[in-house]
């Protein structure tokens, strides 16, 4: 039996691809086997936990739960477009800075959602960026440690005129 596979293209961190694809895999699936982009995580594959996260037309997904066909022509950022070169992203700094990773799985999906929040909302609140981070899950830091990160990187971001 022959399998289809359908042809995509997608702009992943400023490279554009085209790849081949059976139509069930998901884009997380593209990211880690096609494209060898190691950031965005399997925690659940449920889209429950967050890990996975990346921007999909500047807008945060579960990479899990979307099929790699509907990113056909889409613009994805995964936590290894955050850096410029190898200046880390104000987040990135923040979260070393404020002690916001500890085993680290979930810190790629933490940072790609509060750069979402952040490009969207410069100034948050606590209560705005604990609604936020919702859907993005740590069992090791407690989150209070992640909210001093965002509320430091959205200070360190408006002193230097944003990313």
């Amino acid at each position: 039996m022959i399998e289809e596979k359908e042809k995509i293209s997608l702009t992943v961190n400023e490279n554009d691809y085209s790849v081949e694809v059976k139509p069930d895999k998901s884009l997380l699936w593209v990211l880690r086997n096609k494209l060898g982009l190691t950031g965005p995580k399997e925690g659940c594959g449920k889209g429950e936990c967050g890990a996975c996260t990346v921007l999909l037309d500047d807008s945060p997904v579960n990479s899990c739960l979307v099929l790699a066909v509907q990113a056909d022509g889409k613009e994805v950022v995964t936590i290894e477009g955050i850096a410029d070169g190898d200046e880390l992203h104000p987040i990135q700094e923040s979260f070393i800075e404020k002690g916001a990773i500890q085993c680290g799985f979930c810190t790629p999906g933490m940072i790609v959602t509060a750069k979402s929040l952040l490009d969207e909302n410069p100034n948050p609140t606590e209560k705005e960026i604990k609604k936020y981070i919702a859907g993005n899950i740590c069992r090791c830091t407690g989150y209070s440690k992640i909210i001093d990160a965002i509320k430091h990187a959205s200070k360190k971001m408006s002193s230097s005129g944003g990313d």
